[in-house]
């Protein structure tokens, strides 16, 4: 693979990748008329709730978002793609829009960093992650406790499904792959081997892969029963740009994880965590002020590459990330000792 320019600015300093979609989405209290759009409403199930649809009914929306953490200093944008699977879509009957979901998302972003770089033309470039979400249906568990070695779906199903989004995202013109908030180390592995097929097949240039799991409480481990070692093993093969955790945890419950990932990972690290734990009305109440406080910790102990928000996080989350990681250097690869 060809050096990506992303590897100069890791070399330089920490970056930011961008916060929220799905909160920053729930502010804007959208009706059921607002998800369908012209292009959906004829459609025979709810479609309120299905955030991705907005990349196609209500790009302006997404747009802004993106805006909004560029603005906020942002290195990184995700597009709005966690769920643009045929699989995921399925629950819509809208496993059909799969592919186009991820190009119109791909666009949004576009648009708002073209717009940035209107704004700002000596800034740094941008970089658009095409994001791929962990599904909602998993290899490695079963949906039925009576029938342990019961699955809903298979290996070559879900690589399928990401194989098409991988497509999307590739043809939209996304710059980095992420496979993010992986509970089911198998459904990453499908992930994996499904963007590796694409680009042998496309002959097209490989985009780098960022990965990104999710410790799902104080044990340390994943959904799945994996260590964060484990973790880390089972997906190395992939020679990911960088490996990360995002999701699930607040910055303080995330710290020890990121420690030691940081004493694992022979790439580059990343770390988005929400803004705090969900309180009694699944809202997140971490401020600004207290979240970038335990990162800017991080960022001095040398733990980090990559670092934003997950749930819960704002624009205004990314600025003061962004402020209190600044003066701090990356974390320096380690140096590889031949056996």
């Amino acid at each position: 693979m060809k050096s990506h320019p992303i590897n100069d600015l890791l070399k330089k300093r920490i970056l930011i990748i961008d916060g929220a979609m799905g909160t920053q989405i729930q502010g804007y209290k959208l009706s059921e008329e607002d998800f369908r759009g012209e292009a959906f409403k004829d459609s025979k199930k709810d479609l309120r709730g299905n955030n991705d649809l907005l990349s196609i009914t209500r790009p302006d929306i997404i747009k802004g978002i993106h805006k909004g953490y560029l603005d906020a200093g942002a290195d990184i944008i995700e597009t709005n793609t966690f769920s643009s699977t045929s699989i995921a879509q399925a629950d819509y009957e809208l496993s059909h829009i799969a592919y186009d979901l991820n190009i119109a998302a791909v666009q949004c972003a576009k648009d708002a960093v073209a717009e940035y770089m209107k704004e700002n033309p000596d800034s740094e470039p941008k970089f658009i992650a095409g994001a791929i979400g962990p599904l909602n249906k998993t290899l490695s568990l079963s949906p039925d406790v009576n029938n342990p070695g019961y699955r809903t779906v298979t290996f070559d199903e879900v690589a399928a499904a990401y194989y098409e989004q991988i497509s999307g995202l590739s043809d939209g013109g996304a710059d980095l792959l992420l496979i993010e908030t992986i509970f089911d180390t198998l459904n990453a592995k499908a992930a994996i081997y499904a963007i590796r097929k694409y680009f042998r097949e496309s002959g097209k240039e490989e985009l780098p892969i960022m990965i990104s799991g999710t410790i799902t409480d104080a044990s340390g481990r994943t959904l799945s029963g994996q260590t964060l070692e484990a973790f880390y093993i089972s997906v190395m093969h992939a020679r990911p740009l960088s490996v990360g955790l995002n999701c699930a945890l607040g910055a303080k419950e995330m710290r020890p994880h990121i420690q030691e990932l940081s004493g694992l990972a022979a790439c580059y690290t990343s770390a988005y965590p929400n803004a705090g734990l969900p309180n009694a009305f699944g809202e997140y109440d971490e401020t600004p002020d207290v979240t970038s406080h335990i990162i800017e910790e991080w960022a001095k102990e040398g733990f980090l590459n990559i670092v934003g928000g997950c749930c819960g996080t704002t624009p205004e989350h990314i600025r003061h990330i962004k402020e209190a990681v600044e003066k701090f250097k990356p974390r320096p690869l380690p140096e590889l000792v031949e056996a």
